[in-house]
């Protein structure tokens, strides 16, 4: 049985790394491994990641209300669209998600380092001029494209969208925030989904609990929001890198740990 402890932990990593470009899918494949702790699974995963989507709420909420009630803003309308993609990718490629090769520790490992140097020689190239304001149907279709890629662990949906977003001449600061926006959809479809099917199966013979998953909800709130402030803040002035080492150090130790034997 999956202990309060390691449901606060596991909550926490998941609101820290959902916004922070280094993929929270990874790390709960990962810290358990090194933890010797049964892996979660991609529902548990899913479902705590409604935690980080009530910190996005909560700190975007005057520019949500902006979004939503204003008729002339078509920003509201380019999350819609930007969201379609990931829910066909996602749908198509349900199984192979939760149980399949992507769970696989080596090909995360090489998903991290392969998309933290895609990141570090975005980030070199990139021409930073546009800002949200400027975003047309096009940039939004291949953000949202791009987002698609974030279904294999390691890849990071806020890394691969910001990369994009990067690439289309957006800000730092405003491929950032346009890739918060643009997650509120995914993770809340994602989430009910897994939701509506864990009904069926936590009970007191499985290994997680109702109280446990709640825990990990809170945690993965209070931790997503603190990173959500800190990722804005620090884009402003900063590049990517620091997240790009991080990433290819990861990686490699993971790489190696599970070459040896030392964890599965």
């Amino acid at each position: 049985m999956q202990s309060v402890l390691q449901s606060i932990i596991l909550g926490i990593v998941q609101g820290l790394t959902e916004f922070l470009p280094v993929s929270s899918t990874a790390h709960l494949r990962i810290i358990p491994a090194l933890a010797n702790w049964k892996d979660p699974g991609a529902a548990f995963s899913a479902v705590i990641q409604l935690g980080t989507m009530l910190a996005i709420l909560i700190y975007f909420w005057n520019d949500l209300t902006k979004i939503y009630l204003q008729t002339k803003s078509k920003i509201g309308l380019w999350i819609i669209f930007g969201t379609i993609p990931i829910c066909v990718f996602g749908f198509v490629f349900k199984s192979e998600i939760e149980v399949g090769f992507v769970r696989n520790l080596k090909l995360i490992s090489l998903c991290l380092i392969f998309f933290g140097l895609l990141m570090f020689f975005t980030d070199l190239i990139a021409h930073q001029k546009k800002q949200i304001k400027d975003i047309t149907f096009i940039d939004v279709m291949l953000i949202g494209l791009a987002q698609s890629l974030a279904l294999f662990p390691g890849v990071s949906r806020s890394a691969i969208t910001i990369m994009a977003g990067l690439l289309l001449g957006f800000k730092r600061y405003d491929a950032a925030r346009f890739s918060f926006l643009l997650s509120i959809p995914a993770i809340l479809a994602s989430g009910i989904l897994e939701l509506n099917g864990l009904l069926f199966s936590l009970n007191g013979i499985q290994d997680i609990s109702w109280s446990n998953l709640i825990i990990g909800t809170i945690a993965s709130c209070i931790s997503g929001y603190f990173a959500i402030d800190f990722l804005l803040k620090y884009l402003q002035t900063h590049k990517t890198y620091i997240f790009v080492f991080y990433r290819i150090l990861l990686g490699i130790m993971v790489l190696y740990l599970n070459y040896k034997g030392m964890i599965q």
